[in-house]
């Protein structure tokens, strides 16, 4: 797949970007966990540089994500080729940056230059191509106040771009100030059918932005490598959530991969390698951020750049399963 623009920039970004929430470790809020689960730095620094080297030019991560551990890492793993790819992180959570605990949010203007200032430490460069505001049920009517800041950071040069993190409704006061290329949500193979990818994907185009996808694994159910048997460790969200693959929405969805399994690896590609070529296949501006541990995982979704876009057969097996399968709730969910 040929390199695309990042939103109406003109900046030159891969089709696939590194999901880096889950290198960051083990997070908490409240007893709460919403990391990964354990992570091995070494080998999380190896597998970003195994993106680069495949021609991944694009890293997410965010400075919650392991209380700064996972832009830490970042920053680490792009020393020396900093000025190949292109970096998003985001803004507005608290924490305790050694203790793996968030504390609450924030939005205020001295908060938000103060969050930069530690997210350029941590990644180890001068400037941030793409800041997002994490935050997303912040009122838009009180946006204005976030969005002069940042406007004073991409003056100073410290930012290029800023975005609205989730949804329409403040990412538009965003776009409105002409700095906004991109608004980041989540939607899968799963949930690509229904109505709220259809709303994101509608405003993308009004405005020509990049839609930037989180969870485009679903949370690893779309790689056909969990069983019945499947379960996760202390600290990882799939535990805190419950996840069961006997019973409820998550097998269910576990079985519809099983029965996707033939079309969707007919033509050589894995499972997960069809996950991500069903949202290229949804729109062309999607631009999926597989979550990772491993090279072997960042080498796996990278191969999937070799397949491109789902067929029109592929895409049509997922929707009529899907759509005769799942409600739009149940498929949120997943």
């Amino acid at each position: 797949m040929q390199a695309r623009t990042l939103g109406w920039t003109g900046l030159e970004v891969s089709p696939l970007g590194l999901g880096c929430w889950a290198i960051g470790g083990p997070t908490q809020f409240r007893g709460s966990q919403f990391g990964w689960g354990q992570v091995d730095e070494d080998e999380a620094i190896r597998a970003i540089r195994a993106g680069v080297d495949a021609g991944i030019t694009f890293l997410d991560t965010a400075d919650i994500y392991g209380t700064g551990r996972s832009e830490r890492i970042v920053g680490q793993a792009l020393a020396g080729v900093r000025d190949r790819v292109t970096v998003a992180t985001k803004f507005g959570l608290t924490f305790d940056e050694y203790s793996g605990t968030m504390t609450g949010r924030d939005a205020s203007p001295s908060y938000i230059r103060q969050a930069c200032e530690a997210s350029l430490r941590r990644l180890g460069t001068d400037y941030i191509d793409l800041y997002q505001f994490h935050w997303g049920d912040y009122g838009p009517q009180a946006v204005d106040p976030v969005l002069d800041a940042l406007d004073e950071l991409v003056r100073e040069g410290k930012i290029r771009y800023y975005a609205w993190g989730t949804g329409p409704e403040g990412a538009i006061r965003f776009v409105e100030r002409g700095r906004c290329p991109s608004v980041q949500f989540g939607m899968n193979m799963l949930t690509m059918s229904f109505g709220e990818a259809a709303d994101m994907l509608a405003f993308c185009d009004e405005h020509d932005l990049a839609a930037i996808i989180n969870g485009p694994l679903g949370k690893g159910l779309l790689t056909g490598k969990f069983d019945r048997a499947t379960t996760f460790e202390d600290g990882d969200l799939r535990q805190q959530q419950g996840w069961n693959m006997q019973e409820g929405v998550v097998a269910t969805g576990r079985r519809l991969v099983e029965q996707l399994r033939e079309i969707l690896t007919s033509d050589g590609r894995t499972l997960a390698q069809a996950a991500i070529g069903a949202l290229w296949a949804r729109s062309p501006r999607c631009l999926p951020i597989p979550g990772f541990k491993t090279v072997a995982q960042v080498r796996e979704n990278a191969a999937a750049l070799e397949y491109g876009p789902l067929s029109p057969q592929q895409m049509q097996a997922v929707v009529d399963l899907v759509t005769s399968s799942l409600t739009e709730e149940e498929a949120q969910s997943l």
